[in-house]
């Protein structure tokens, strides 16, 4: 318990930190990371490779260094947004791309389906959204309890609420898209057995979630592809959203070469490391 308050403590720092500062360090320990674990590294280059995203050798060393750094900063960053006064949070807001799409979608009524990959930011998408309107976002809780707390005071802010992901998590989810709300969904999450299908990704079998089809397919509600790129230098974040087109989701494989398309916009921020290939138990 001591240790775990000492832990807490110093990610509250972070908040303290000025975003270029944080980044800086997320960079380094990105690549002391990369530098010390074989497993990591294989995975990060494994997975860029196999993309096929880069055109030669020159262009895809470019991509993974830039990569080891992106990842770090991932890690580091999401403290540092949960524990940061969520009023300063609007300082790191660098513009957004694409709101014309939420707002067509709210006039409809059904409600929206975010669907926002671990590309770029993706801790600041929905807080930046739920500035203005509620937000329900799907979570996957951690197995070491003590992190439960700190998950909820970092992300359940301004209009933003948390749904498990379990039964009674996709139910909430259906309640808000009913309410005519938006829902936020990690669609390249590893699903747990028996709540997927293998779909090509990149060219390889992924299991990949159904969740997403079904919602959108029972709700009617627009579909859009949401990420929060990080800006370079500590300048913040910049977000994107598109609209995917109707039945864009309708199977697992149409799914993922919307994730594809979205990754393609920014290659060097995709978090490779993630194993995309697995099965959850």
């Amino acid at each position: 318990m001591f240790k775990h308050k000492i832990l807490t403590l110093l990610l509250k720092l972070l908040a303290t930190l000025p975003l270029p500062v944080v980044h800086y360090l997320g960079s380094a320990l990105g690549w002391a990371t990369y530098l010390s674990y074989k497993k990591y590294a294989n995975l990060i280059i494994t997975n860029l490779t196999l993309s096929q995203l880069n055109k030669d050798n020159v262009g895809l060393k470019k991509t993974l260094h830039c990569n080891i750094s992106e990842t770090g900063k991932s890690f580091l960053e999401t403290f540092a947004i949960w524990f940061k006064d969520y009023s300063n949070l609007k300082k790191w807001y660098e513009g957004c791309t694409g709101w014309e799409h939420v707002e067509s979608a709210l006039a409809k009524g059904k409600g929206i389906i975010f669907l926002t990959p671990h590309l770029g930011c993706f801790e600041i998408t929905s807080l930046y959204y739920g500035q203005f309107h509620p937000i329900t976002v799907l979570f996957r809780p951690p197995r070491q309890n003590w992190l439960m707390p700190l998950i909820s005071q970092g992300r359940e802010r301004g209009k933003v609420n948390l749904a498990p992901a379990n039964a009674q998590g996709v139910k909430s989810l259906l309640q808000a898209l009913k309410r005519g709300e938006a829902i936020g969904i990690l669609p390249d999450q590893a699903p747990h057995e028996g709540e997927g299908e293998w779909a090509p990704f990149f060219g390889r079998p992924a299991y990949t979630m159904t969740l997403a089809s079904k919602l959108a397919k029972k709700s009617g509600a627009q579909v859009l592809m949401a990420f929060g790129e990080r800006l370079a230098n500590g300048r913040g974040y910049h977000i994107h959203i598109e609209p995917i087109i109707s039945g864009g989701v309708s199977s697992p494989k149409l799914l993922n070469q919307e994730i594809e398309k979205a990754i393609a916009q920014c290659p060097s921020q995709y978090m490779w490391v993630y194993d995309r290939y697995k099965v959850r138990n």
